[in-house]
């Protein structure tokens, strides 16, 4: 399928998302998040894709919202009302096939909040992140005032949050944001390394792995956080996945998931 503001492809056992409106930074409009979900959907729908990459073309990974396409419309009325999607994004992506981001350069505002749902953050060591959210006069979104606090603590985050200043790789990894920071010639074969690591094990028990994380992270009663594991391992003990993983020990050999 042919996308309006990104490019899609598959290598092996993973899929490649590439944002693809270079010119403008790769600025999130509408229908780049239309393209987003559509993409990653197909990529969950496929057994033998096991986990995704998620890069910008050129120069920027996401520049923030498209201002035209966004902030203009809603203050001049041709924007509508913003709804369902924004709040959708986040649950679609936390209940989908592992997703990693690789960090190509500037990433603010959704350009961050977007990926914060993603499991591995990659990012070169010419990115650079803002939360720039009240430099113009609005508050964060897609459920990252939860997100990132969770990946960067409560201080961190009101600092980035508060200033909306602009973090260097460096000072964003040393705060907790990203996973790791990599030469830029060496960020798609990391993102791809860890993608291809990731989908190496059990599409199933992966979505459940991530399940848990969203349910548990924050999660006060350990008596419930206890519940929900015990409901998944009852699950996963009877799965033809289990069962391929302990023959696969036995027989001294990897297992195959991705025929089952």
């Amino acid at each position: 399928m042919t996308y309006e503001t990104i490019t899609f492809a598959k290598e092996d056992s993973i899929a490649i998302i590439t944002l693809n409106r270079p010119e403008r930074l790769n600025a999130w409009t509408t229908q780049m998040n239309m393209d987003i979900v559509d993409a990653i959907r197909d990529a969950n729908e496929d057994k033998d894709i096991g986990a995704i990459v998620v890069t910008g073309a050129g120069r920027g990974f996401c520049a923030g919202a498209d201002i035209k396409d966004n902030f203009k419309a809603n203050i001049d009325g041709a924007g509508g009302e913003r709804k369902g999607p924004a709040v959708n994004y986040v649950n679609f992506v936390r209940d989908s096939k592992p997703i990693v981001a690789a960090v190509n350069g500037v990433a603010v505002g959704v350009g961050v909040t977007l990926m914060l749902p993603f499991d591995v953050i990659v990012a070169s060591e010419l990115a650079r992140f803002g939360l720039a959210f009240v430099k113009m006069g609005v508050v964060p979104e897609l459920a990252s005032s939860h997100f990132l606090v969770q990946r960067v603590g409560f201080g961190n985050a009101s600092e980035m949050c508060l200033t909306g200043r602009l973090y260097s790789a460096f000072e964003a990894h040393e705060k907790g944001l990203t996973n790791y920071v990599v030469n830029p010639e060496e960020l798609m074969p990391a993102a791809k390394k860890i993608a291809r690591a990731i989908a190496a094990n059990p599409s199933r028990q992966l979505r459940m792995v991530k399940s848990l994380l969203s349910a548990n992270g924050s999660e006060g009663d350990l008596t419930e956080v206890q519940r929900r594991e015990g409901e998944a391992l009852a699950e996963c003990y009877v799965s033809a996945e289990h069962k391929e993983a302990v023959q696969a020990f036995i027989e001294k050999r990897e297992p195959n998931f991705r025929e089952l």
